[in-house]
């Protein structure tokens, strides 16, 4: 299986070593595909490709290349939104998790959506437990 994740870059990195536990988690199903946006490395001038076309094209290669999509939607991003729409246009299943207890409001785009599978989340188990029944329909 192929696993597109999608986590902010751009929008802020304050959530990559969450990234980085649901990425190792996600390796234990198939091939993550993005598992560069778990770096802790990586930084929020978005510096992994040489230029924003060629950003844009390898990710959604990838992203046509899927047989799912797990966006962590916590953090406000246009190109995860972006891509989780790209995402419902293909067909592609997408769960989308949001960790409660934040003071940030989950756009109306993404939860008002009948195509999207969303779990909202406190603890990692919640997420681990999102992951494997998602992706076992998936299988």
């Amino acid at each position: 299986m192929k696993i597109y994740f999608a986590g902010s870059i751009r929008g802020g990195r304050q959530d990559a070593d969450r990234y980085e536990k649901i990425i190792e988690y996600l390796k234990t199903f198939g091939e993550v595909l993005t598992e560069h946006v778990g770096d802790p490395k990586l930084t929020s001038a978005g510096d992994d490709g040489p230029s924003d076309k060629f950003i844009h094209d390898r990710d959604l290669d990838w992203l046509k290349a899927s047989d799912a999509v797990v966006a962590e939607v916590t953090a406000v991003s246009m190109g995860v939104g972006y891509e989780i729409g790209r995402a419902v246009e293909m067909g592609t299943p997408v769960l989308c998790l949001f960790r409660k207890g934040t003071n940030v409001n989950l756009s109306a785009m993404i939860a008002g959506c009948e195509q999207l599978n969303l779990t909202y989340y406190s603890e990692f188990q919640d997420v681990k437990k999102a992951i494997r029944e998602f992706l076992a329909v998936i299988q």
